[in-house]
């Protein structure tokens, strides 16, 4: 199956969304209270949803039965594609202040 744009857009939205909300959700519950520590823990679930969901169209869940969209071969090219942005980011980042510090 080759991957469409489509399939790389909503594969690492789904990865990105799931692990974020978790971690946010982990955070909000440890360091807030009252109301607020509610919504952590609807962060948490709604990441878990997300993230099961990826899961399911990643074929890692295959008892789910057949996913409405699959995300086999787009995975480690989107998420190689990422860490390569990243680390674009980062040396120019580093290149800028280097520069900047410099002068």
């Amino acid at each position: 199956m080759a991957c469409e744009w489509y399939h790389f857009l909503v594969s690492m939205f789904m990865l990105v969304f799931s692990l974020g909300s978790l971690l946010v959700g982990i955070l909000t519950v440890y360091f807030a209270s009252g109301k607020t520590r509610t919504v952590g823990i609807v962060f948490i679930i709604l990441g878990c949803i997300v993230g099961i969901l990826f899961l399911w169209c990643s074929w890692v869940l295959p008892f789910l039965g057949q996913p409405p969209m699959e995300f086999v071969g787009c995975i480690l090219n989107g998420v190689s594609a990422v860490i390569g942005a990243l680390l674009g980011v980062a040396v120019c980042l580093g290149f800028f202040l280097l520069t900047i510090l410099k002068v």
